[in-house]
């Protein structure tokens, strides 16, 4: 499983193996002051960072930045 926060020391508390940083609070997965495209993009680069995550074998807890 890929934990998907914006606040990753409460993901490392709560014990979550795979940890990825998202945006913002209010809005996780997305920038509303981006244009449609460039926030397509964004939110893209999270899935994909996401799914290498998941795809990358761990064995303690990970955060996965750029």
């Amino acid at each position: 499983m890929v934990h998907v926060c914006t606040v990753t020391p409460i993901s490392l508390t709560v014990g979550a193996n795979r940890i990825v940083p998202a945006v913002a609070i209010p809005h996780p997965l997305g920038n509303p002051k981006l244009s449609e495209q460039e926030e397509f993009s964004l939110r893209k680069k999270l899935v994909e960072k996401a799914l290498k995550a998941l795809a990358t074998p761990v064995s303690e807890q990970t955060v996965f930045e750029d």
